[in-house]
């Protein structure tokens, strides 16, 4: 794709976004109709499932730019990927949200909060395993990429564990919270698929083609990406952390924005939360498709991202906790200090 006219690679990314926009949606609708039919949610292999389903456009860039020797695209777009995807937060805090109490007010949980420290410890692995000698592998595999799924495998464990019984008041959920349980605008889908006439055979050939619709498109996102940014001169990092994860990021927003508007607000928390704990697993099939060490590989603005992903979570386990119930500018005093770190964060990159 190199030789076409930035123009023409311009119209190509903007279809390959429009295409996951779509086919996201639509792959998230079924999961969630999938999930409830099959009864996966509550059980940790249907946890993993909707893990892999949600975040199939990660997942295809990471293997596209990984087989074509981009890694820093790889890296750059887990990793700027995991604070962009915080930062839909702020998106649905704004526009999702009614009434005068934010986002974490109505979401606060002590499973949420579990979730937010899962991401954080996750992303203390990964800097560490960045200093790492990238020696130090074996069988196309290296400590840290097979310890960060073993973590996040852990975490889900404990994670289910939490969400059945927790040894605190009212189960770990806070007083005054969302009126209907976690995961209800699931089974609103579930019912309003089954009042259209969709069957199970059916749902799940929709799932598969938005499947397939999603990883083709990730292809051609990460391939026409990358060369856009060779063309006007950005680096494949940060065209990666921050248009291309911006990018694979849009069927976030829209489901996000669903639930919100559902009144399912930890739902739309936990599925952020769950998707940044899953990207630095994709540090595992890189690894393995490339036959290197890839995080040692990682460059300043890899850690630097990073390390503002975790500061971006933090923020919101914190508003979680202390559930803060002003508005500012149309959202929640955490999604405005979230905001503002990100845009700070971004431009810093520069000077990294």
């Amino acid at each position: 794709m190199s030789s076409l006219p930035v123009v023409a690679l311009l119209a190509i990314f903007a279809a390959a976004a429009a295409a996951i926009w779509v086919a996201g949606v639509h792959l998230s609708d079924q999961t969630d109709v999938l999930s409830t039919r099959l009864h996966l949610g509550s059980a940790l292999g249907g946890l993993i499932l909707l893990a892999l389903a949600t975040n199939l456009p990660e997942i295809a860039i990471v293997v596209s730019a990984s087989v074509s020797g981009h890694v820093e695209v790889a890296v750059g777009n887990i990793l700027g990927g995991i604070a962009i995807q915080t930062v839909v937060l702020c998106v649905l805090d704004a526009f999702g949200t009614t009434g005068d109490r934010p986002l974490t007010y109505q979401a606060a949980s002590l499973v949420l909060l579990l979730e937010g420290v899962l991401v954080v410890a996750i992303l203390a692995v990964v800097i560490a395993g960045t200093q790492l000698s990238g020696d130090l592998i074996a069988f196309r595999l290296t400590p840290v990429a097979a310890l960060i799924p073993v973590i996040w495998l852990a975490g889900l464990f404990l994670l289910q564990r939490a969400g059945r019984s927790l040894p605190w008041h009212e189960s770990g959920e806070a007083p005054d919270s969302q009126k209907h349980p976690r995961g209800h605008s699931r089974k609103r889908k579930e019912q309003d698929a089954t009042t259209r006439g969709i069957s199970t055979a059916k749902s799940t050939t929709i799932f598969g083609t938005a499947a397939l619709v999603t990883l083709v498109a990730g292809v051609v996102l990460e391939r026409s990406g990358d060369a856009i940014a060779g063309q006007i001169g950005l680096s494949g990092v940060l065209f990666g952390a921050t248009v291309l994860a911006a990018a694979t990021s849009l069927p976030e927003v829209s489901t996000g924005l669903t639930s919100v508007r559902n009144g399912d607000y930890k739902l739309a928390v936990s599925d952020i939360f769950g998707g940044n704990a899953f990207l630095p697993v994709l540090f595992l099939p890189a690894t393995l498709l490339t036959g290197e060490a890839v995080l040692p590989q990682a460059q300043s603005t890899d850690i630097y991202l990073t390390a503002l992903a975790a500061l971006l979570t933090l923020v919101f386990v914190t508003g979680l906790l202390f559930r803060p119930r002003r508005r500012v500018a149309g959202m929640g005093v955490d999604s405005l200090v979230v905001l503002l770190l990100y845009v700070v964060g971004v431009a810093g990159l520069f000077a990294v």
